[in-house]
């Protein structure tokens, strides 16, 4: 999943490219995780998950604690996960994960970039299936005998293990990434990086001005502020 994990990781890059949207979509995932689990992030590993890719981020520790204490006090905002699936240009299917306080607003922006831009929004269910959600941990490579890794890893959800360039990849199913997480800790190996993704089970091949439009979509749908990931089954490679 080379290319297209790299694709992602761009959109990524702008997306974030302002600091204090980036800022403000941490806090999200910061609030969403300890209405669901609590402050603790020993207690709670999606809360360390949030904090991991703050710190990716660059967010000032102070930042982080002030967003746990404001997720936990009486003026805390209810913010929602809500997932919109349909279909870009050409038939590529799109899962948008997002983030919001707001469900009219949200639904009413996202309904309106699949229109504009030659999409479609659809029903529940209508192409989650073509989406599996993994957890991706990356750590350091140096210093590390992969068969070694792997064995220990194994009995903590590791689906696949493999190197890019300086850092080791590695796989677990969603419900996994706790204990992966926490096996990965045991070991001492810090997470330079970590995320939840949807992977296609199958993808479709575009020509590149067909690519164009799709990216078009991905693109104004990324901008949203309330849109935290868009994920999609078109060919990258």
């Amino acid at each position: 999943m080379g290319r297209a994990f790299e694709y992602r990781k761009a959109r990524k890059m702008k997306r974030w490219a302002s600091m204090a949207k980036a800022f403000t979509r941490i806090g999200r995932e910061i609030s969403i995780a300890v209405k669901e689990g609590g402050p603790e992030p020993d207690y709670n590993p999606r809360l360390r998950l949030a904090i991991q890719n703050a710190k990716v981020a660059n967010m000032p520790k102070a930042n982080v604690e002030n967003a746990i204490k404001k997720a936990v006090s009486k003026d805390a905002e209810d913010y929602q996960e809500i997932v919109y699936e349909g279909y870009a240009p050409h038939g590529v299917a799109l899962v948008v994960e997002t983030a919001t306080n707001n469900p009219t607003r949200t639904v009413a922006n996202v309904r309106h970039i699949f229109s504009k831009y030659g999409g479609n929004l659809g029903t529940s269910g209508s192409v989650d299936y073509m989406f599996s959600r993994v957890a991706i941990f990356k750590v350091a490579a140096e210093g590390q005998d992969l068969e070694e890794l792997e064995l220990s890893l194994i009995d903590f959800g590791l689906d696949e293990l493999r190197k890019e360039e300086e850092n080791l990849v590695l796989q677990c199913a969603f419900e996994d990434f706790g204990n992966l997480q926490k096996g990965l800790e045991e070991l001492g190996l810090e997470v330079v990086e970590s995320e939840l993704i949807r992977l296609p089970s199958h993808t479709k091949e575009l020509s590149d001005e067909e690519v164009e439009d799709v990216i078009k979509l991905i693109e104004k749908m990324e901008d949203d502020e309330d849109v935290v990931n868009v994920f999609h089954n078109m060919d990258m490679e």
